[in-house]
């Protein structure tokens, strides 16, 4: 069976990948390029995980291989902006700096087909424990690190049961109060934050959160991740974005053999209202 052409976009939007730790699904993100190519990508930030590599170094091929596909990509003529976050933060002192053809940056403004101004911005310096309380936030990074390893052990035992994906981390992110309302607070200030800077909205990504929301005259769009979720934004050629899902049964599943074909993907267009 041949395998089909990758999907077009204007732009892809992708955060949260965290390769250099144990839990990143560099191999879906891989398969997730292999059918989705772009003119324009963004990487909004914590692509790599400095603070994991600073305690244990973790960088097996498979990470190399995502950095790859950008690089071949870039060459390619694919432009890519590399936005730094709180984990690989280290790359801010290189702003306006290019790798192999990716440039990068703190922020940006990208316009979309429609005419509309983005500004694209991976959030951390908005989020008051990462920039007033460094230390609250790497323990909070630990706990969500072993968060992610026990739901791991959740997921062999509801498949092994034949039940469902299940995600207590981002279940609790709906439900529990502090942290509805983090995201809440986190989503506000980034939608003043577009206001000041003159743009009819923000993408960001930081909080593993995939959400395209209107604050007001502002569009709040977040891309999620690459550890839990799987998802991307994208923005197709008359304008619109979307929050494209690569499925949780892939995402859980051992290490892939063959290319997952794109009709696996679940497309949900999560439009504002």
């Amino acid at each position: 069976m041949p395998v089909p052409a990758p999907k077009q976009f204007r732009t892809l939007f992708i955060s949260d990948v965290h390769l250099g730790s144990r839990a990143a699904k560099a191999d879906f993100l891989i398969d997730f390029l292999r059918f989705h190519e772009a003119e324009t990508i963004y990487l909004v930030g914590d692509i790599v995980d400095g603070w994991r590599l600073r305690r244990s170094w973790h960088w097996p091929q498979i990470h190399n291989d995502v950095v790859q596909k950008l690089l071949r990509q870039a060459r390619k003529g694919t432009s890519i902006t590399y936005i730094a976050g709180n984990h690989d933060e280290f790359l801010r002192m290189f702003q306006g700096t290019h790798f192999g053809g990716i440039v990068v940056a703190d922020r940006a403004i990208h316009e979309t087909a429609d005419g509309r101004r983005f500004l694209v911005i991976h959030g951390d310096q908005f989020d008051t424990v990462v920039m007033n309380a460094r230390w609250l936030a790497y323990l909070g990074d630990r706990a969500y690190e072993l968060a992610i390893f026990a739901n791991r052990a959740v997921t062999r035992a509801r498949r092994a049961l034949g039940l469902p994906y299940w995600s207590f981390s981002s279940w609790a992110k709906v439900k529990v109060k502090q942290a509805v309302n983090f995201i809440g607070a986190f989503q506000d200030v980034l939608a003043d934050e577009a206001r000041r800077s003159s743009v009819d909205g923000v993408i960001c990504g930081h909080i593993h959160h995939a959400a395209i929301e209107k604050f007001g005259d502002i569009e709040y769009i977040n891309t999620g991740d690459w550890v839990e979720s799987c998802t991307a934004v994208v923005e197709h050629f008359d304008g619109t974005m979307e929050i494209v899902h690569w499925p949780h049964i892939q995402a859980e599943a051992p290490a892939l053999t063959e290319p997952v074909a794109p009709v696996a993907i679940d497309y949900r267009s999560v439009k504002a209202a």
